[in-house]
């Protein structure tokens, strides 16, 4: 059973449903320790106080709030805790709407949300069976770590996800970072349409979806235990210096593609469509709706 992180309620109108919230996820990156060189003993970092030049043990340690040079204002734990916030120990939902009108961007980590107790069983029920039938998800604001942060609440299977979201000033706006003008013909967004159609897939089980940087890192440290070669890194292809062939890019890339799945990797051709027939030259396949499980979009 995973740790829980925080205890309190989700409440919506007149509704409240005790809950617990447990990390949705889980960190299977390898971790590494601070080490002097010569001798592998650990580095550690010590907590000195500036003004007696000591090291200061945990219970001596607070929080302060930096009102100018020489005045810092303390602040506890527990005034923090009971700050007067309605969210600070509820999830307050005060929205419903659509998922897709909500900008990935502002959608950030999840956590599940396991009821408390049998009585929570029923108003539990209740909320994820309304987010499910309606396909909406609930907009929340919930106060954790001392600070209140807005929150996207969806339906997992048979569990309720709450999803952290960022404030609207912290989304950085693009236009600055955006290409030039450029001009593209409709067969190159063809073409583009037909790779995107040979790489579509169905669900996120494929082996081409895992961690491979988790593994050379495990193969490294394997082989250096065992007093051995790593594997050798595979040589970068070597970069012309010409400007690439956009469309015969997008036909190699549809080739590879449709080789890689075991379908005809021989010539790939790529035809411009008359005007209003482009949504239909590479329909992705069909998959049957599951709202149980949406997960919200990510951007790249």
């Amino acid at each position: 059973m995973p740790r829980t992180i925080w205890s309190g309620a989700i409440s919506f109108g007149l509704v409240t449903v005790p809950i617990h919230v447990v990390s949705a996820t889980e960190d299977h990156s390898i971790h590494f320790h601070r080490v002097h060189l010569e001798d592998m003993a650990r580095v550690r970092t010590r907590k000195v106080c500036e003004l007696e030049d000591r090291e200061v043990s945990s219970d001596e340690i607070g929080k302060g709030y930096q009102l100018t040079k020489e005045l810092v204002v303390p602040v506890s734990e527990e005034e923090l805790r009971d700050l007067p916030l309605p969210t600070a120990k509820a999830i307050e939902i005060v929205a419903f709407m659509p998922q897709e009108s909500i900008d990935p961007l502002r959608v950030a980590e999840g956590y599940y949300l396991a009821p408390d107790g049998q009585v929570a069983g029923k108003p539990y029920k209740l909320l994820r069976q309304a987010l499910e039938r309606s396909s909406r998800v609930a907009v929340a604001r919930y106060a954790w770590s001392g600070r209140e942060r807005l929150g996207l609440l969806r339906v997992r299977g048979e569990a309720i996800v709450l999803h952290a979201m960022r404030w609207p000033d912290e989304i950085r706006d693009p236009s600055e970072l955006l290409p030039p003008a450029v001009e593209l013909s409709d067969e190159e967004i063809d073409g583009a349409l037909a790779l995107m159609d040979t790489m579509t897939r169905d669900d996120l089980d494929a082996p081409e979806f895992r961690d491979t940087y988790t593994e050379a890192v495990a193969e490294l440290i394997e082989a250096k235990r065992e007093h051995r070669e790593p594997p050798a890194a595979s040589e970068p292809a070597e970069e012309s210096g010409q400007l690439v062939d956009l469309m015969a890019a997008l036909k190699e890339s549809v080739s590879k593609a449709k080789a890689s799945r075991g379908e005809d990797g021989g010539h790939a051709d790529v035809h411009e469509m008359p005007a209003g027939r482009a949504a239909k030259k590479a329909p992705a396949r069909k998959t049957t709706p599951k709202k149980a499980t949406r997960k919200p979009r990510k951007s790249a």
